[in-house]
């Protein structure tokens, strides 16, 4: 288990060196957590590592409880005070967009197996977001 933090850490500081960040890169934030969907839920998920925002991992339950229901398309999710609803679902990740966004050209989050990273701008930027997310596995 310790070899694999080791990886998922060395991983990530790579990773979002080049694709995390507010200016010129396609992921405005990004978060590591550390969660066990199928553990007890009064154990709240650790959040392991985070670039471009500050979230606790108490900010985190109503998503994480949004997707424990897994009625991906039936409901809105929060992540702190946005709300998001699904807009497209693949595999091992799923997109959803803001629809309480304050920039015109809206923002959205793509949501994979070992993180949330979340992106900003028009469809050129949540297609380079989806780009940067796959090459983070």
């Amino acid at each position: 288990m310790a070899a694999d933090w080791t990886w998922a850490r060395r991983s990530w500081e790579k990773w979002a060196a080049k694709h995390v960040g507010a200016s010129g890169k396609p992921v405005k934030a990004a978060l590591l957590l550390n969660y066990d969907p199928t553990g007890p839920s009064r154990l709240l998920p650790v959040v392991a590592e985070q670039e471009g925002t500050e979230l606790k991992a108490v900010d985190l339950l109503p998503f994480l409880d949004f997707v424990r229901q897994n009625n991906l398309q039936m409901e809105f999710f929060s992540i702190g005070s946005n709300q998001y609803l699904v807009t497209s679902i693949h595999e091992h990740w799923f997109c959803a967009r803001c629809v309480n966004a304050v920039q015109p050209e809206g923002e959205g989050v793509i949501v994979m197996e070992i993180g949330t990273y979340l992106y900003d701008g028009s469809l050129g930027s949540a297609s380079q977001a989806m780009v940067a997310v796959d090459q983070c596995v």
